[in-house]
């Protein structure tokens, strides 16, 4: 029988590198890859891979079940990250779009893209290795075990690379998002896993844009706005939808309504319009995903970390709102351009 899959250890967000001298033991520096997050077990005949919602990826993910029966050289319980790598050699980035349309339920849809966008694997931890548990073993001691075990393993598995140069952490933070990931993760060295504790340290990238709000959903109490919709100008003057903004107080939700009252879209008759959005492939169970729209005419200050194509890569939060901006002048000119670099330069 495979290995029991816990629950994933998690990191607590911080707002720089942190120095190896903030947990005794010292820190490893790793890249934060923008994936899933995935567990794999492999008992030397069945592979199961764990998410870390507790839900099952093994039936989305065939190419890399075959994989891992193939390659891992014995039983083992590791922990990391699917990935979809896109473009080029040298010229090669992760690509999430690629990535989530995985989550299908055909399965010859799933057999389709697993051919024609194969996912990779990159292993930062080893959890068990043959009959040992090597969770409460230090960091250090499993980051060894697991160049030990997947040494000389080759594509469509990787190990992770790491450093205990703070530096050079702050330069990959830089850099590597050219090639889709997310930031840096800090583990302390001494400590032992610790399922859905965050004991890690996570950087992400943070900046600021001025977006356009062009709608809003209630609340799934029914009370309030439960997400305000923004949107971005392109250069042919077309208002695109970014991604949304959430997160709001109770107090706040339920002002938002009254607030934005006046920007509402009304047909002839003065009911408010209703408009239908994008259903999300992870929230299945959420029937309605209709708005209210509202006229393109109130300016707000958002932070995001990063643009996955046309639009915010992960939900976004209020700053302020901008009064001063015209509407119109909210474009994707404003975004910073990352750097491109090769996915493959990060997996040497």
């Amino acid at each position: 029988m495979p290995y029991e899959i816990p629950a994933p250890m998690l990191a607590k967000s911080v707002p720089e590198v942190p120095s190896p001298d903030k947990v005794d033991g010292g820190l490893g520096y790793e890249p934060k890859w923008d994936g899933f997050r995935a567990l794999v077990s492999w008992d030397g005949t069945d592979v199961e891979i764990g998410s870390r919602g507790a839900k099952s990826l093994t039936r989305y993910f065939p190419e890399l079940v075959e994989a891992f029966s193939r390659l891992l050289p014995e039983p083992c319980l590791i922990d990391g990250e699917i990935g979809v790598p896109k473009g080029e050699p040298g010229a090669q980035r992760l690509d999430w779009d690629s990535l989530t349309q995985r989550i299908h339920p055909a399965a010859s849809r799933v057999n389709r893209l697993a051919a024609e966008t194969p996912a990779m694997f990159i292993a930062f931890d080893l959890l068990a290795r043959g009959e040992r548990d090597l969770q409460p073993a230090p960091f250090a001691t499993r980051r060894a075990q697991l160049v030990d075990l997947l040494t000389g393993v080759p594509h469509p598995i990787h190990v992770t690379r790491t450093t205990g140069d703070a530096e050079v952490a702050r330069r990959w933070l830089s850099e590597f998002e050219g090639a889709g990931l997310d930031g840096v993760v800090a583990k302390p060295l001494a400590q032992p896993y610790a399922p859905n504790k965050r004991t890690m340290f996570k950087i992400k990238h943070a900046r600021t844009a001025d977006v356009v709000a062009m709608g809003y959903r209630l609340h799934r109490s029914g009370q309030g706005v439960g997400s305000l919709l923004v949107g971005l100008y392109s250069q042919d003057g077309k208002l695109y939808p970014v991604g949304g903004v959430a997160a709001w107080s109770n107090e706040r939700r339920l002002g938002l309504i009254d607030e934005l009252a006046a920007l509402v879209e009304r047909d002839e008759s003065g009911e408010a319009l209703r408009g239908e959005g994008e259903k999300s492939r992870f929230q299945a169970g959420r029937a309605d995903s209709s708005f209210v729209p509202l006229r393109p005419e109130r300016v707000l200050e958002v932070r995001y970390d990063q643009l996955e194509g046309w639009r915010f890569r992960h939900t976004v939060q209020f700053e302020r709102w901008r009064p001063d901006r015209d509407p119109r002048s909210c474009s994707y000119d404003q975004l910073e351009t990352v750097s491109a670099y090769d996915l493959g330069a990060v997996l040497e």
